[in-house]
């Protein structure tokens, strides 16, 4: 019996056709798994910047209210001022503008806490200091810094916009 070489051929042919198949199965396999992890870590990437940069817009839109504005009335405060030509009184009234009405709230319900600091802030002024546009402006700026600070420790600040002086007397 002569081996007939067709026969041989078409064994082989079967046996490197399955670990041919294989080679490209695997390489087709680690292309797909390449891409999806570059897909991946793309989209991670993407959403990353998204998630920060979305809550700074929601802060944007939230302090952005429209409407009408919010005010809080503070009653008038008569403090001493600190000595410079003998005695010296200040009469002062003012009334906050806040970003909403859970502001009205939060300072009214810590009033106590507000008038202390205000009246520590205001007693410790000269009446020189506080005779000119320009530190009628720097009290302004202080006593929102005094108002804004929290009432409780590591308590949210509360958002006032503006101190307007409705009487301002120095005697």
């Amino acid at each position: 019996m002569k081996a007939n070489p067709k026969l041989k051929a078409e064994p082989k042919a079967e046996v490197a056709a399955p670990a041919n198949s294989k080679k490209k199965l695997v390489m087709i396999l680690g292309l797909v798994g390449v891409l999806a992890a570059a897909g991946g870590g793309g989209a991670w990437f993407m959403l990353k910047d998204k998630g920060e940069e979305a809550p700074a817009k929601h802060k944007k839109a939230a302090s952005a209210k429209v409407g009408p504005p919010v005010y809080v009335i503070i009653e008038p405060f008569t403090v001493n001022l600190q000595p410079e030509n003998g005695e010296q009184y200040l009469q002062l009234a003012f009334t906050l503008q806040v970003s909403g009405l859970e502001e009205v709230e939060v300072i009214k319900n810590n009033m106590p806490k507000v008038r202390s600091r205000l009246l520590l802030l205001l007693s410790s002024k000269r009446a020189s200091e506080i005779n000119t546009p320009e530190g009628k402006q720097q009290l302004s700026a202080e006593i929102m810094e005094q108002v804004r600070a929290p009432f409780e420790d590591k308590g949210p600040q509360q958002d006032v916009t503006e101190v307007l002086f409705t009487s301002f007397i120095i005697q």
